[in-house]
């Protein structure tokens, strides 16, 4: 069974939204700050659903 990913990345973004990956990390930026989390932190795939206001689970599907 394969593991579930609770973090999204900006290639995941990418390929979602389809936007580049220059701007996936500005919309990850975005989301980052939004939710009061520092560089470094991740994000969750639900915290970005939440966000862009898509389904966690079409997130999930899409998801590399």
């Amino acid at each position: 069974m394969k593991p579930q990913r609770l973090c999204i990345y900006a290639q995941d973004v990418s390929n979602i939204l389809g936007k580049s990956l220059s701007q996936s990390r500005r919309i990850l930026a975005c989301i980052r700050d939004a939710y009061g989390k520092k560089d470094k932190q991740y994000i969750s795939i639900q915290e970005f659903a939440e966000y862009t206001g898509l389904e966690p689970d079409e997130v999930k599907k899409h998801c590399i």
